[in-house]
């Protein structure tokens, strides 16, 4: 499984964090650790199906009719049917038991899904569909599974990060290609990928970077085939991994900060395998750091670390993985711009990193070096935007 976070930097020193969906089945869906990683904010599920959120709140990204930012966390509309959420640029979105498809906050390039450019303080629905199963939430874009596996993309497409085959920006969700065996998504920075039943990997959109893994750097405007055969993908700002069939990790794209995990800072154009180990589970890729699970429950993290988002005690980047405490019981995990959120045995929600706009839900704004446990937070799964955090809780 992987789980992915994008951030991008933005003009106010901001990043975007991408989240992957979890697809255990023939299809994702959010029935379980359904949370991506967005802007400024985190988002929660609780079994219940109530959404909470947290982080800063510029243009109403935590749902909850305004524009102020919250340290704790705070319930994201009325619904108490949520399935599934993602923090993206400034935006979230979030799918309910119904199969509806809601979405909110900064809608400048359409990437709310409602037809428009209108931001939103609230949840809305993004049409009348109610075969949504997952959804991904990027810089400014978004794309979203239905339960007959075909993947829909919709927002900025400067890059071509929608797949549409061409760089004219959509407001509404249009389906990429014709394919209708994909099981998971993940929107990062500029660029996208996704996973088909066959466990193909495909990555589109911007590739200054080499993060598409396809050899070079020049973007691409629909799906791509990434040479291998994969259990989950996550596309981070401008850098992806994914988990192979073998439980090995492979990373490529950017790596200035080290966040690719191969003990230095080239960046690769290619698949290139983070470590010896055959454990990993899953893993989410933020701006400039990367984290990832291990089958037995462990919790490593490498890359960036200037507000101690690797959870390791001090703020030196790693270029490699290094394991994050002592706990075996983490569940999953989401990156966001400088700061990491994760789940633990009983849906126990923990965060660490940097904490400006109040992104790790602790009620002050003082970074942190490891993991601190969310008080009275327990969700089934928890997403991490650049400067916010989204938890579906159960209680």
């Amino acid at each position: 499984m992987v789980r992915g976070h994008w951030w991008r930097a933005s003009m106010s020193g901001c990043l975007f964090l991408t989240a992957v969906i979890r697809a255990d089945a023939a299809f994702a869906d959010f029935s379980d650790r359904t949370s991506t990683a967005g802007t400024w904010a985190a988002v929660t599920t609780f079994p219940t199906g109530n959404l909470l959120a947290w982080g800063r709140n510029r243009d109403g990204q935590l749902g909850v009719g305004n524009a102020y930012g919250a340290w704790s966390p705070v319930r994201a509309g009325n619904a108490t049917t949520w399935s599934a959420a993602a923090s993206g640029g400034r935006f979230s979105c979030a799918a309910r038991a119904d199969g509806t498809l809601w979405c909110w906050g900064d809608n400048s390039s359409g990437q709310l899904g409602l037809g428009d450019t209108v931001n939103r303080t609230t949840p809305v629905q993004v049409g009348s569909n109610t075969t949504w199963t997952a959804v991904s939430a990027g810089d400014k874009h978004a794309c979203a599974l239905r339960s007959d596996g075909t993947a829909w993309c919709w927002g900025d497409n400067s890059s071509g990060q929608l797949g549409l085959g061409d760089t004219v920006n959509r407001t509404a969700p249009v389906q990429v290609g014709t394919a209708t065996k994909w099981t998971m998504v993940s929107a990062g920075g500029s660029h996208t990928c996704g996973r088909r039943l066959d466990n193909t990997a495909w990555c589109w959109g911007a590739n200054g970077s080499g993060q598409l893994g396809v050899g070079d750097t020049v973007n691409r405007l629909a799906p791509v085939q990434v040479s291998g055969q994969w259990t989950a993908v996550t596309a981070g700002t401008a850098h992806s991994c994914s988990v192979r069939t073998d439980n090995t990790l492979f990373c490529w794209g950017a790596n200035a900060s080290g966040q690719l995990g191969v003990g230095d800072t080239a960046g690769r154009t290619v698949p290139v395998q983070a470590g010896t180990d055959n454990s990993w589970a899953e893993v989410s890729g933020g701006r400039s750091h990367t984290c990832g699970r291990w089958r037995t429950g462990t919790l490593w993290c490498w890359g960036a670390n200037g507000s101690g988002q690797l959870g390791l005690g001090d703020t030196a980047d790693r270029l490699s993985p290094l394991r994050v405490g002592t706990s075996t019981a983490w569940l999953s995990m989401t990156t966001g711009l400088a700061h990491t959120c994760g789940r633990r045995g009983g849906g126990a929600v923990w965060c660490w990193g940097a904490n400006g706009s109040g992104q790790l839900g602790l009620g002050d704004t003082a970074d942190r070096l490891g993991p601190v446990q969310v008080p009275g937070v327990t969700a089934t799964s928890v997403a991490a935007g650049p400067d916010s955090s989204t938890t579906l809780a159960s209680a």
